[in-house]
């Protein structure tokens, strides 16, 4: 049977996208609703922290389509068990510390998820985007799309690497970078500031093209070997490069940085068009460009137990819960440096 949870008021505080578009707009909007009732495989998570992440922007300013009509963003959410189905079984508690991510459902049985690509799976389903997400004082997770946390963070430092952290190791693994090979990570936000740090203790060497002037100044305090603009070509040839920025005119710079069978990796869920293509200039010689979709369970917690053995610094603006409407304005007007996260 559930775990009954008292709660002392029935409603709770969330965002909501009420109408999509540019957030000068204010296409956000705060409620006051019921706390969600968790199905029978579910956990009901009380929010301490939930991370601001450009697939929220993304999602608020109808970039991606519309998947639930006002739904709460968030998906980089770290909270506490307060209640637990009765179909939930028995790897998490009450009082369990907890983490909320992207992924939030797969059918299990399709022929992607039989072979372990379950970010694959047509019948997907993503926390803030076709369920309620973190932007609220609860949530709801199916138990079996729930993770433990590594020790040694605090909630705040822990809620981007549910997202940030997690698909910049994908991104990483899907560039194909060799032992001890050159990195270009462009842009540097929530996921490259993390990842960077990923692949320098992994003995890459890393090379950053980013505009922001702060952000070179970040990648080179976490160990970056150079820092340039967004467009300038590194100082070496690349063996591979993740574009975290979503900005289709960086794949053809990107791409002729790469080393002869050199691979770009493209991270976001979005991204702007892509220029023509030189195929001597940007393809030739064997490299490649791939996406890089969702991430699966595997994905995530290898990327956590990572993340549990080597101490990531993440750098978290942070706002309040009621402050979320700021923080997306500040994500698209290039105001963060690092990982911003709202704090319940």
């Amino acid at each position: 049977m559930a775990v009954p949870y008292w709660v002392p008021d029935a409603t709770m505080s969330a965002w909501r996208v009420h109408r999509p578009g540019p957030m000068r707009d204010g296409p956000l909007r705060r409620v006051s609703t019921a706390v969600p009732q968790p199905q029978p495989s579910e956990l009901l998570v009380a929010v301490h922290a939930c991370g601001v992440c450009r697939t929220d922007l993304h999602v608020t300013e109808g970039d991606l389509p519309v998947h639930r009509s006002e739904v709460t963003p968030g998906h980089e959410v770290v909270g506490e068990v307060v209640e637990v189905g009765a179909d939930a079984g028995t790897e998490f508690a009450v009082g369990d510390r907890v983490g909320i991510a992207w992924l939030r459902q797969t059918c299990g049985s399709c022929r992607y998820c039989r072979r372990g690509d379950e970010n694959l799976c047509p019948n997907s389903r993503y926390t803030g985007w076709d369920d309620d997400g973190g932007y609220a004082e609860f949530a709801t997770v199916p138990a079996a799309f729930a993770h433990h946390l590594p020790v040694g963070y605090s909630d705040s430092e822990l809620a981007p690497l549910l997202c940030a952290g997690i698909i910049g190791y994908r991104s990483l693994r899907c560039a194909d970078l060799p032992a001890g090979g050159r990195l270009g990570l462009y842009g540097f936000g929530g996921s490259a500031h993390i990842t960077a740090q990923v692949a320098i203790a992994q003995g890459a060497e890393v090379h950053v093209m980013t505009r922001d002037p702060r952000a070179r100044e970040l990648a080179l305090d976490l160990g970056a070997a150079s820092v340039q603009g967004a467009a300038d070509p590194p100082p070496v040839p690349l063996d591979s490069a993740i574009l975290f920025a979503p900005v289709g005119e960086l794949v053809p710079p990107a791409c002729e940085a790469l080393d002869r069978g050199g691979t770009l990796a493209i991270a976001g869920i979005h991204l702007t068009d892509i220029p023509v293509l030189n195929y001597q200039r940007h393809l030739f010689q064997e490299r490649r460009i791939r996406s890089v979709t969702s991430n699966t369970r595997a994905d995530a917690r290898a990327f956590l137990d990572f993340a549990g053995r080597h101490h990531i610094n993440v750098t978290t603006p942070e706002y309040s819960l009621g402050e979320a409407d700021r923080a997306l304005a500040d994500l698209a007007a290039g105001r963060i440096a690092g990982a911003a996260v709202l704090l319940v």
